[in-house]
């Protein structure tokens, strides 16, 4: 996911909330419309063949259920009282050991299928070569609501994200990956880098990193905005 202008006037207009499982459902929603034509998901869940749609769905629903089962942070953005664009933040462990839920990995086989399932796990193990040591937090789902894009909700959740992981001890940076090279500008624009490639089929995978040290850290724009701790997004 990408967008890519920052309006101050929408971020003073818009709330960050914490999200819950009451969210599921919207949050899948948004995440399938930033996903199914995002080319990494593409070759994964090979959108040549019948039901790909079905498999995003599929994968999105088990991805969602872990990251919340785990108590990952999971951050959103209300324009009102519309959710508008969401965040998964996985801790180092979770990128480490996902293959390692063996639960969820038979509902992927089950429901994404063995192939799939095997592809997107063989990609991340990929990506996992090229982390740095220690402590990186990953950004594994982020999508923006398309009614509601290029109004700076992506960069607001990554400004977010970059607080969170800032706040917590031994996180030395965030990875995200794209098979969109069009959005490595406004990645670039938020200070990530390229740590190299992964080839799928005739696509490419970019993995960016962001250092995040405290010493590192860029000021954040004055926004308006905070992160609602005491109050979880409900339907």
């Amino acid at each position: 996911m990408a967008e890519g202008n920052n309006d101050n006037n929408t971020w003073q207009e818009a709330t960050v909330v914490r999200l819950d499982e009451t969210a599921f459902n919207e949050a899948r929603s948004i995440l399938f419309q930033a996903y199914r034509l995002e080319p990494t998901f593409q070759y994964l869940f090979d959108h040549r063949k019948p039901g790909y749609e079905q498999r995003i769905r599929a994968t999105l629903r088990e991805l969602i259920a872990l990251y919340f089962h785990l108590n990952q942070d999971a951050i959103g953005v209300m324009e009102g009282d519309t959710l508008v664009a969401v965040a998964f933040i996985g801790e180092p462990e979770l990128r480490l050991n996902l293959a390692r839920h063996l639960g969820w990995r038979l509902r992927m086989v089950l429901t994404a299928g063995f192939a799939s399932t095997r592809r997107y796990l063989d990609y991340h193990q990929k990506i996992r070569a090229m982390l740095p040591e220690g402590g990186t937090f990953y950004l594994p789902l982020m999508g923006v609501n398309p009614k509601y894009q290029n109004r700076g909700f992506g960069r607001l959740l990554l400004s977010t994200a970059e607080r969170l992981c800032a706040e917590r001890a031994g996180c030395n940076g965030l990875v995200l990956d794209t098979g969109n090279s069009r959005y490595l500008p406004f990645y670039e624009s938020e200070g990530f880098r390229n740590l190299g490639t992964i080839h799928l089929g005739d696509y490419e995978d970019f993995v960016l990193f962001r250092d995040e040290k405290p010493s590192n850290v860029r000021a954040q724009p004055d926004t308006g905005t905070s992160i609602e701790h005491d109050g979880s997004y409900s339907v």
